[in-house]
Parts: structure tokens; sequence; C-alpha cells
């Protein structure tokens, strides 16, 4: 037998431990059900979420989904408290593809540099002709509502990075793994890959229950652990928009509001809480389900496995039961979310896989050149791939993994242009 079919009979009985929250099914649990799957909340001009279908989450007492959908659409302007720095004006400038939630082309640019000790260190960026500072924030924005406050990188920064802009669509379930799911994910992969893979969870903590700390699961760099500290990160840095858990812009230059700039609405809830809202109630991608069904895309996910991107490309995960409390306390797993198979073909860990930037966020220094595995589920609708957008193919992106991962790229390079053509069509269907 050869040795990727050996890996791909212990992989096949891994993930079914993994996918159940570390612990072996002998029978299948009635309540564990696939999580509902679709591309449900298209972008309308008009009456926005109008025809948007939830995964069936209980919303908030006078909330409805449509409500949320719209909060995330929404272009702020600086009446209104965009800026003064700020790269978009609404969440679905960046994640929208194919519809409000999904992947965009979207990258922000972040920098910094390393000291004489090989520390990461946060650039301090001089704006309004060096007379004011930006500090402390690897975060560069591309825009500002006047040209006094443009940020760009000094010199002295020679960390550059881009970053892709992420799906957000089921997001929901993923909040909803348990911290001891990604721990078991981890623990395995060093006896799946001999000792070459280990992924690596980080504690972050969660900006709505202050002292709590979680496993983080969001942004490239896992810096964040809940929709609701995303949400509030992503206002502040992406649009400028201060709110309850950010309360202080990065800069005061040309601005005309005050602090926080985000506040409860008639419904009692801000726009931070409506977007977390929007997430918890997307759908997971689906499948091209006609795609997937042909002999070719079932031949390639078996190489898939076989070839060892399962190892880090998880294929199921079981959410947390209905009534888990996570988040510091803050939130409890409803019956929408809990005991979700899901498939997003990632372990949500950091790994070096040779493509890392060389930024630190949220986590310790080994995690500069570590990077969240990217959720493959949605590929389909990627057309720049890897969190730099620097990989045009398929192809290429396989072909760039090293570190960790250079078993598995090298196994690549050993298939048949059949079995490559196989595996392709197999990404090409998620």
């Amino acid at each position: 037998m050869k040795p990727w079919n050996v890996l791909a009979v212990v992989l096949s009985t891994v993930l079914v431990v993994l996918a159940s929250g570390a612990r072996v099914i002998r029978h299948h649990d009635p309540q564990e059900q696939e999580a509902p799957a679709g591309f449900t909340t298209p972008t309308l001009s008009e009456d926005p979420g109008s025809q948007s279908v939830s995964n069936g989450i209980v919303q908030p007492p006078d909330d409805t989904f449509a409500m949320d959908q719209a909060a995330f659409e929404e272009a702020d302007g600086v009446d209104t408290g965009l800026g003064p720095v700020f790269n978009a004006r609404s969440c679905a400038d960046c994640h929208q593809n194919p519809v409000t939630g999904g992947v965009s082309q979207v990258a922000e640019f972040r920098a910094g540099h390393y000291d004489r000790r090989g520390n990461f260190v946060n650039p301090n960026i001089p704006i309004n002709d060096n007379q004011n500072v930006i500090p402390n924030r690897s975060l560069v924005n591309d825009r500002a509502v006047c040209p006094e406050a443009q940020e760009r990188a000094p010199k002295s920064e020679a960390v550059r990075a881009l970053r892709m802009s992420l799906n957000t669509l089921g997001d929901g379930f993923v909040e909803a793994i348990d911290d001891g799911t990604l721990q078991a994910i981890a623990q395995q992969q060093p006896a799946l890959s001999g000792g070459k893979i280990g992924g690596e969870f980080i504690q972050v903590p969660v900006l709505e229950a202050p002292g709590q700390t979680r496993i983080g699961r969001f942004g490239w760099k896992d810096q964040h652990a809940s929709l609701l500290s995303f949400s509030s990160d992503a206002y502040l840095n992406e649009q400028g928009i201060t709110n309850r858990l950010n309360m202080t812009d990065t800069t005061t230059v040309c601005k005309t509001s005050s602090d926080p700039e985000d506040g409860p609405d008639e419904v009692g809830m801000a726009d931070i809480d409506h977007f977390a809202q929007f997430i918890r109630g997307t759908q997971v991608p689906p499948v091209d389900a006609t795609l997937m069904a042909s002999s070719d895309a079932q031949a390639g996910q078996q190489i898939f496995t076989q070839v060892g991107c399962a190892i880090c490309h998880v294929t199921a995960i079981t959410t947390a039961p209905a009534g888990t409390v996570i988040n510091g306390g803050t939130f409890t797993v409803p019956d929408a979310l809990g005991s979700r198979i899901i498939h997003p073909y990632s372990d949500f860990l950091l790994h070096n896989i040779g493509t890392g930037d060389g930024i630190v966020q949220n986590g310790p220094p080994d995690t500069g050149y570590k990077v969240r595995t990217t959720p493959l589920w949605g590929l389909r609708t990627h057309d720049r791939l890897m969190h730099d957008g620097l990989s045009a193919t398929r192809e290429q992106a396989i072909q760039r993994h090293k570190g960790e991962a250079l078993d598995s790229a090298n196994n690549f390079k050993g298939l048949s242009p059949t079995q490559r053509s196989q595996l392709l069509t197999f990404l090409n269907a998620l």
C-alpha cells in the first residue's frame, strides 16, 4: 500500500474523532445535524435583506435578520463618524462575494519592523506633516477623510504585508466550536504527520468579557475569539467607527464626531450587535452540488486526504451543544448553532507554511510567521488566494506551501496529471 493510502486510512478514523469534538461516535447522535448551507444573503439596492434567509437563529426582541444585514451593508460617512482613517465605508465593502458576508478582492495593508532582539514592533505612523502620530498599530489605513490624516508606512518599517478580506458566512458556527475541539485537533496533528505538523492555538481576550480569554479563531492571526469582538475591532480599524468595546479613535486629526460613535438604535442594539447577529445568522457556504457529485470531484476528495491536506484543512467539525456558555459567559450557543456538523476545511489553528508575514497580533512572538489555516468552504468564489492574495491559481497556492505543509506540497507534485486534475476539480467544487 502506498504511504498516502495508509495515511488516508488513519485520517479517516481520526477525523471522526476530531469532527465530533474529540470523542468517538459509536452511534449517530440524533441531535447532531448538518448545518444549513446556501448563499442566501443577496445584496440588494432597495430593501436590503428582504430576500435573505437565515440559518434559523432566533433574533433578539424587535430585531430581524433583514435589519442585521441592512446594518452590515450600510455605508457610513463623515457625518456618522467615518474615519478619520479607514479602509471601507461598510462591512459589505470587504465581505460581499457572491452575497453579503462573503469574501472580496479587498486587501488591507500592514507594516512593522523587528528590533535587535528579533521581536516584532508595531510602527508609529507620522501623519499631518509629522505633526501627529498614530502609535503602536500595524494596520496602515488606505483612506482618510482629509489629506492631513492620510497614513503612509515609514521607510523604517521593513515588514510589509497584504491581508485579503475574509469570508464571514457560517462564522456563527465557527464561534460555536468548543475550545476543547480545537485543542484536540492540534494534539492529533503531530501523530498524523510524523511530528511535522502541529497547529498552535492562542488564548485571546474576549472584549465583551473583560479579563476573560478564549481560543482565537477569527482573523488571519486568530486574533479574535468572538464575533462581537471581531465586529468591534473591524468597525474601529476598518471604518474608524468607535464603539463601546473600542472607545477611542486612532487619531483626532480631522475628527468632528464625539466618541463612541456607535450607539443603541430603536431596538436597543448598536451596529456591532447587528453585525455579530447577522454573521451568526448566516448559513455556511455551500458546495457546487453538481460538480461535487462528479466522479472526478469524488476522486479528488480522496486524493485531498491522501496527500495530507486534510490534516490542517479538516473536513468536518461539530459545534458545541445548544446551551453551552461561551465568550467568557456572554453568549449561549443557540439551537440554530448547536451540535451542527460543518465542513470548513480548516482547523482554525496557526501554522508556519512558509508564507507568514512576520506580524504578531494577540499571540506570542512565534506566531509572527504563522497564519490561520484558510477555510476552503466557498473556495470557488475566490479569485486571489492565500492570506496575501498573491496566488492566482489553485496550483500556485498549493505549491507555495512550505514549512509544516512541505510534505503535502511535495505529494501534490508527485501526482499524475489525471490525479492533479481530479484534485483541482474537487477544490473547484468547494
